[in-house]
């Protein structure tokens, strides 16, 4: 039997162990996410080989072969919240769980009359709940900063602005003011941190893909497994406004370790075919 590949793979990491990832915590075996957008997954083998050489000409006479290691690449065509915990390690914290909500930086450009004071009300014109944060509000003119006002914290949404060192009554009618505030969030976000001691865990990898017979043309199911693999800590986030858009790349090392279904030996991975 002969065979060809060309179909990606669907990925599955179980927790090798208890594992706590955000705020959900995994039992051993459990699946902890899946994969079904990849673009490209890589399974590469290498090994380490020196030799003894010798005599005329310094011939190769006898190799030793070791250091034998796998590597899963998988690009992936999206991201969430919980793969990215997976790939970098994050800490993982749905909003609802933060006191007092989530500030989430955000800036808006409206008009003011200012002929009586330069207050804005940020809450009805967001719709938002309004963080008690430093506001920094601009005069703008053709699209430029022309004045700088004095921040100012947030009441119930609302704020009022004062000029640096000038009288209210010098600006007068309507303006345009660019304010720079920030909002409370409390459900629908969630906040992904990068700690210095902190990386991507051990998993137990299954890849489901297709292979198809040479003699008749056939699919049949395929199946990588890796008893278990580390997560390399290492991410690129490629933003651009032309071209193709951003993947992201998971590369796990493979290390010895018993499959499920054969605890008699210790392998880096297993590779079934089901006709």
């Amino acid at each position: 039997m002969k065979f060809g590949v060309r179909e990606i793979c669907d990925v599955v990491l179980r927790a090798k162990g208890t594992v706590k990832v955000g705020e959900t915590t995994f039992s051993h075996d459990e699946p902890v996410i899946y994969f079904d957008s990849a673009k490209t997954s890589t399974v590469e083998g290498s090994a380490t080989t020196v030799y003894a050489t010798g005599g005329r000409g310094n011939n190769k006479l006898l190799a030793w072969e070791g250091e034998k290691s796998v590597t899963f690449t998988m690009e992936d065509a999206l991201l969430s919240p919980l793969g990215f915990s997976i790939l970098s390690g994050a800490g993982l914290v749905d909003a609802s769980q933060v006191k007092g909500g989530m500030k989430v930086h955000t800036t808006l450009t409206t008009v003011v009359d200012v002929t009586s004071g330069i207050t804005v009300n940020l809450a009805e014109l967001t719709g938002k709940e309004i963080a008690e944060e430093k506001a920094y509000a601009f005069i703008m003119k053709d699209g430029q900063i022309a004045e700088r006002l004095e921040a100012a914290v947030p009441s119930d949404g609302t704020v009022t602005f004062t000029r640096k060192g000038k009288a209210v009554g010098e600006l007068t009618g309507e303006q345009t003011v660019m304010i720079d505030f920030y909002v409370s969030v409390e459900t629908g976000a969630v906040e992904m941190t990068i700690e210095p001691d902190k990386f991507g865990g051990f998993y137990y990898l299954e890849a489901s893909t297709l292979f198809r017979r040479q003699d008749n043309g056939q699919d049949m199911a395929a199946a990588f497994v890796i008893p278990k693999v580390k997560i390399q800590s290492n991410f690129t986030f490629a933003m651009a406004s032309s071209g193709d858009p951003s993947t992201f790349t998971f590369t796990m090392d493979a290390f010895p370790d018993y499959t499920k279904f054969d605890p008699t030996k210790q392998v880096l991975f297993a590779l079934q075919i089901i006709e």
